[in-house]
């Protein structure tokens, strides 16, 4: 609703300001101006005074009411995906869940009838069974009413399965920190900061010794972003970056600068940190 309010006031200044400009020049020119200026030279600027506000004013408007009906379109999908993961939550509640409640009553009667035997074992490996479904039918139930988070997005999971490798390899402890909406990246951002993260997390892997790692994101609150891989391993020897034989910072780096990201390599304190910053508004 003050998304719509908001949107009704752009429209209806985009619709006045031309009107209140010619207003203020017609009063300017015949108060202020008609000595000095003709009648056919004031009507001659007229339009383009009008066309110099438009271009300014105006379409920085037009900027704005574009960018409030991206957004109440971005909203409008995320509500919808929300009714859709609500809509299966209740069909998996109403139909598989209580399907497998009314097997474990007939497996309970069945128990009841048949005291010995391995017709009793198989009811009860038959009972754990169910059990085990019904609990994962409700594990998805609770998820699928949950808003879904950015950590939880199809392309960030390998990320995370890519931290627990390394921490796996090397008995690290591992820490994920996600909270770039998947919204404001480009497909070709993902794939980008995918690459850069993976070469990082590889160069924790064959050299830094660490016992903690942490792979983070965060959005800036203006478009942007940073993104950091972390250690407390033994750190840099010199410059990362002109180590002889070593090429994956370097590749990070190049990806970084291709993309128009800030790239960072540094030790900071006891922690090594590579880091991906995008500015605000950058363009890609």
């Amino acid at each position: 609703m003050d998304n719509q309010r908001k949107d009704s006031r752009i429209k209806w200044l985009i619709l006045l300001i031309p009107t209140v400009t010619i207003g203020l020049w017609e009063y300017i020119r015949h108060a202020f101006l008609l000595p000095y200026m003709s009648m056919e030279l004031g009507n001659l600027l007229a339009p383009f005074i009008v066309l110099a506000v438009t271009l300014t004013l105006v379409r920085s408007l037009f900027a704005r009411l574009e960018q409030s009906q991206r957004a109440l379109q971005r909203e409008k999908g995320a509500n919808a995906a929300l009714e859709e993961r609500e809509s299966l939550a209740r069909e998996l509640h109403d139909g598989i869940s209580q399907s497998l409640f009314l097997l474990a009553v007939k497996l309970d009667q069945l128990d009841e009838m048949q005291r010995e035997g391995p017709v009793k074992q198989l009811a009860e490996g038959l009972r754990e069974t169910v059990r085990v479904m019904h609990e994962d039918v409700r594990q998805a139930i609770a998820n699928l009413r949950q808003p879904p988070s950015p950590a939880a997005a199809a392309w960030v999971v390998p990320l995370r399965e890519l931290l627990g490798e390394t921490a796996d390899m090397t008995e690290a402890q591992a820490e994920f920190s996600w909270s770039i909406p998947d919204s404001s990246l480009t497909d070709k951002e993902k794939v980008e900061l995918h690459a850069c993260i993976r070469e990082a997390l590889i160069n924790v892997r064959k050299h830094a010794k660490a016992s903690k790692v942490l792979v983070m994101g965060e959005p800036d609150g203006d478009g942007g972003f940073r993104c950091a891989v972390e250690d407390d391993g033994v750190g840099f020897r010199g410059d990362p970056l002109q180590a002889t034989g070593r090429f994956g910072l370097r590749m990070v780096r190049d990806r970084a600068h291709a993309m128009g990201w800030t790239f960072l390599a540094e030790r900071r304190g006891e922690r090594t940190v590579v880091e991906l910053l995008k500015r605000g508004g950058s363009a890609i």
